[in-house]
């Protein structure tokens, strides 16, 4: 079973999306292989590298005030902690276009060390409120997760992968994605939105079945 997992370190429901799909794959029998991918999607491809505050960018992004803002961080965090997934404190906004490239060269070494930088990006970004466009930051977390620093290092600075990235996310938006987190099973079956773990269970339960028919699940 292929699982594409459409996101963007910037979305905190990916966040969440990501810790309950990892809690129902934990509980998948053994006899159901998985092969997970990571796939680009920006919230804020136009945002500059000095990033921006976050409760005036929300704002005016999304037409809402501070309060609500808070509310909202409110019923992430709880969200969160429901999965494992711990968010702190994060008060700028950052591009994550080289988080994207870095994520592919990522793929390229192993699907395993894809997820391990997948997770380490989302907790810098959401946990610890770090610069996931930070070149210094992003071949830290390219090294925690298994990858060669310095290999990192070069693909960032040689602006490697640019034109993959920008290809794949022009794909995934002409097959319809236009929200994340967007789960994509076999190419056939869409699991949208940051759904709590049992919901995914029951899903890819029933699509490892034999015979199952195609379903969409809307958060």
């Amino acid at each position: 079973m292929r699982i594409d997992f459409v996101s963007d370190v910037a979305c905190p429901w990916c966040a969440i999306g990501l810790a309950a799909l990892e809690n129902a794959l934990a509980q998948l029998p053994p006899e159901v292989p998985i092969e997970l991918h990571f796939q680009p999607f920006e919230l804020n491809p136009t945002l500059g590298p000095e990033g921006a505050d976050t409760v005036q960018y929300l704002s005016s992004k999304y037409g809402i005030g501070p309060e609500q803002i808070a509310r909202n961080q409110g019923v992430i965090r709880e969200r969160g902690a429901a999965e494992g997934f711990a968010f702190g404190m994060r008060s700028r906004v950052w591009n994550t276009f080289d988080a994207h490239r870095l994520l592919h060269w990522a793929g390229l070494q192993g699907s395993d060390h894809q997820r391990a930088l997948k997770r380490a990006l989302l907790e810098a970004y959401h946990g610890q409120g770090r610069n996931p466009g930070d070149a210094d930051v992003l071949v830290e977390l390219a090294g925690r997760s298994g990858l060669d620093a310095e290999a990192a290092r070069e693909v960032l600075a040689s602006g490697a992968y640019a034109a993959e990235v920008r290809a794949a996310e022009h794909e995934w938006q002409q097959l319809g994605i236009s929200s994340v987190p967007s789960v994509v099973i076999d190419r056939r079956h869409l699991i949208q939105g940051g759904q709590p773990a049992a919901v995914f269970e029951q899903a890819l339960r029933q699509l490892a079945a034999p015979g199952a028919e195609a379903g969409v699940a809307q958060r």
